[in-house]
């Protein structure tokens, strides 16, 4: 078992720096430094302290199993929504649990007429890039047209969805951090 690599994973997860863990651990950067790149052992205490800090304790690290996440995605694993009244397309979501991760990603495909789910303003960050057709980007009271190949990126500060004004299908590649689909 990897211990380092595993408090490093852990400390990244609760976006720590190493001098914070330290702090809240009453231990130096440099012996984190050194715990993580497995040049030093720390003592049970130690360990069980580092631990306390990042939210867990010895026997759930101990037992999770470490086993490598799943990094690509077949067409199988994918989920899809549609959606006939008001997008009048479809939602595919390309990243199975993505609601679990930072962000996540879909195609949505939007007929003529047809809108996305109206998102109120929140903290993150949205991406698109239109694959076909072109779209309306609504953010408040504002309105951009976005073309095949054309993209946005938003931090949304206002209520903003998308529509298709036009008369053949749209397919655009969204993605939003936090999950927000």
């Amino acid at each position: 078992m990897n211990i380092g690599e595993r408090l490093r994973r852990l400390r990244l997860q609760r976006s720590l720096t190493q001098e914070e863990l330290a702090d809240r651990c009453e231990l130096t950067k440099g012996f984190i430094s050194q715990v993580e790149r497995d040049l030093a052992s720390p003592s049970i205490a130690s360990l069980t302290d580092i631990l306390e800090c990042l939210g867990s304790d010895l026997k759930s690290f101990f037992s999770e199993v470490d086993t490598d996440e799943k990094t690509v995605f077949s067409n199988e694993d994918m989920f899809e929504k549609t959606d006939d009244e008001t997008l009048k397309g479809s939602i595919l979501w390309l990243v199975p649990s993505a609601q679990k991760n930072s962000m996540e990603p879909i195609l949505m495909q939007i007929g003529p007429g047809g809108a996305s789910q109206e998102f109120p303003p929140h903290e993150g960050e949205e991406f698109g890039y239109v694959l076909s057709g072109t779209v309306t980007l609504i953010i408040g009271e504002s309105k951009q047209k976005v073309k095949t190949g054309d993209s946005f990126c938003l931090h949304p500060s206002a209520p903003h969805h998308v529509e298709n004004r036009g008369k053949r299908p749209v397919k655009l590649l969204w993605v939003s951090t936090p999950p927000s689909f």
